[in-house]
C-alpha cells in the first residue's frame, strides 16, 4: 500500500476512535509497532479460527507480565492503550482476539476497541470489564459454551462488581447481576477435554462474590497435550504455556467462551 494511503486510510480510523470517545492521536511505541506488524504478516495464509488464535498467542510467548495495564477510572479519563512490551491476562486476550479479526494496522486498533469496550466507545463505564461481558455485550465476541460440555455444569447468581462487604471492586460502576455457569474442577475429565478446541477463551471461575472468573487464558492442544496459554502473574511473569490439567486442578473450575 502506497504511504499516502495508509495515512489517509489512518486518519479516516483515528477520526472514527475519535467519535467512539477514543483518543485524537495514537502512537505506537517501537518495540509494539514491530510486534504488530510481524503479527499481522505471520497470519497470511493460516486457516481456521482456532488456528489463528494459536499462531497469534504463540508468537507472544515470553512477552513479560504487568498488571493493570490499563488506564482509566471512574476519576480518570480512559485511555486506548496498546503495549506488546507488556501484557496482563486480559489484555492479552484482547491484542488476540483483535488481532484474529485484522490484516492490518488500521483493522487491528477497530477491532480492538470493539473487543475490549461495549458499543466501541473507549469510555471507563464501556470497557468489559468481566469476562462473562465478552458472550453479554455487544460486540460479542464469543459464544459460552461451558453448560454443553458436561451434565455437572454449575450455574451461580452473581452480582458483578459487588463485595462481600457490600464495597464495590470498581467504585462508579454499577452491580451487574448475572447468571455464571461453570464446570468443577473435578467434572473436568477426559471427555470434556476432547471436546474443547484449540483457542477456546478459559476463565478461572472465581469462588467469591462479585467476580465470575480470576485469571483467563486460552486452551492450545499440543503434541504434548492440552496447555493453558496466559499472561502468569506468578513466579514466571509472563506469557506461558502451562499444562492443562495442572492448571485446572489449582482452581475451583472454568469458564469456556469459544469464538464466534
Amino acid at each position: 500500500m502506497r504511504p499516502l494511503v495508509r495515512l489517509l486510510l489512518m486518519v479516516v480510523v483515528l477520526a472514527c476512535a475519535a467519535a467512539l470517545g477514543a483518543p485524537r492521536a495514537l502512537a505506537f511505541d517501537d518495540v509494539t509497532a514491530r510486534k504488530l506488524d510481524e503479527l499481522l504478516a505471520s497470519r497470511v495464509g493460516v486457516q481456521g479460527k482456532g488456528e489463528l488464535i494459536e499462531m497469534l498467542s504463540r508468537g507472544l510467548l515470553g512477552t513479560p507480565y504487568g498488571a493493570d495495564m490499563l488506564v482509566g477510572s471512574a476519576t480518570e479519563p480512559e485511555q486506548l492503550v496498546i503495549d506488546l512490551r507488556r501484557v496482563d491476562c486480559f489484555t492479552y486476550l484482547d491484542y488476540v482476539e483483535a488481532l484474529s479479526r485484522s490484516t492490518d494496522r488500521d483493522q487491528f486498533v477497530a477491532n480492538l476497541i470493539e473487543t475490549r469496550y461495549t458499543g466501541g466507545r473507549v469510555d471507563f463505564a464501556q470497557r468489559k470489564h468481566f469476562f462473562s461481558d465478552w458472550s453479554h455485550t455487544a460486540r460479542v465476541a464469543a459464544t459460552d459454551i461451558t453448560a454443553s460440555l458436561s451434565t455437572a455444569a454449575v450455574t451461580v447468581g452473581k452480582s458483578l462488581n459487588a463485595k462481600a462487604d457490600g464495597g464495590r471492586y470498581l467504585p462508579g460502576l454499577p452491580v451487574v447481576d448475572r447468571a455464571i455457569t461453570y464446570l468443577p474442577s473435578a467434572a473436568v475429565d477426559g471427555s470434556v477435554v476432547s471436546q474443547l478446541r484449540t483457542g477456546d477463551y478459559i476463565g478461572a471461575y472465581a469462588d467469591q462474590p462479585g467476580l465470575d472468573v480470576t485469571h483467563v487464558g486460552i486452551f492450545v492442544m499440543t503434541a504434548a497435550g492440552p496447555v493453558f496459554r496466559n499472561a502468569s502473574s506468578l513466579a514466571d511473569y509472563r506469557v506461558i504455556d502451562s499444562p492443562f490439567a495442572d492448571y485446572v486442578r489449582s482452581t475451583p473450575g472454568i469458564v469456556v467462551l469459544r469464538q464466534r
